[in-house]
């Protein structure tokens, strides 16, 4: 069973949705998960949220979820996911032009995430902040308009992407059958 942890954004339900042709999904608000339900599931995904993390404190969101440094199973973190996932991990956050299109993602690093995927495929954006790429973290695609478009943890299955797959059409549901198909192993 994969948490769906919902930060707010109305693309949620459309993870769910797609996720749920592979394995059991329960989605369940930000700040109603707690550290401790971690066991009850295989893997995690991070939504996206309406919230700028240039315009706030973000040091509540990062005790709150600080149990993902330590977490050793399936990780995918999209958009504010991904964002969150690469503060914890010492990244930096800056403004950038609003990005509302698609935008052409380039694969550098092949990796499971993109089994079945060319290597320039078009995703949904819906952002104007990006991060560097933090410490312990591989880049594996960048865009004209992003540097860290999708990155991974080098000794544990924590993946970001800054795109949305959940509403990018076929190629963002093979992303997202990758990812649960990494979490049923």
């Amino acid at each position: 069973m994969i948490a769906l942890i919902n930060c707010g954004s109305s693309k949620t339900p459309a993870i769910a949705e797609q996720l749920e042709e592979y394995t059991d999904v329960q989605t369940i608000g930000l700040l109603d998960f707690q550290s401790n339900h971690i066991d009850n599931f295989d893997g995690i995904v991070l939504s996206g949220a309406p919230i700028l993390l240039t315009e706030i404190d973000p040091t509540p969101y990062l005790k709150h979820l600080d149990w993902i440094k330590t977490y050793n199973k399936p990780l995918l973190g999209i958009c504010f996911g991904h964002q969150i996932l690469g503060l914890l991990n010492g990244a930096r956050v800056s403004k950038m032009r609003e990005d509302r299109g698609f935008q052409e993602i380039e694969v550098i690093k092949d990796d499971i995430l993109f089994e079945r995927l060319p290597d320039v495929f078009e995703m949904q954006e819906d952002h104007c902040e990006h991060i560097s790429v933090p410490h312990g973290f591989d880049l594996l695609a960048c865009s004209d308009a992003c540097i860290n478009e999708a990155m991974k943890h080098r000794d544990m299955p924590h993946y970001g992407v800054q795109f949305h797959p959940e509403v990018s059409g076929n190629y963002g549901h093979v992303l997202l059958a990758n990812f649960a198909n990494l979490v049923l192993g």
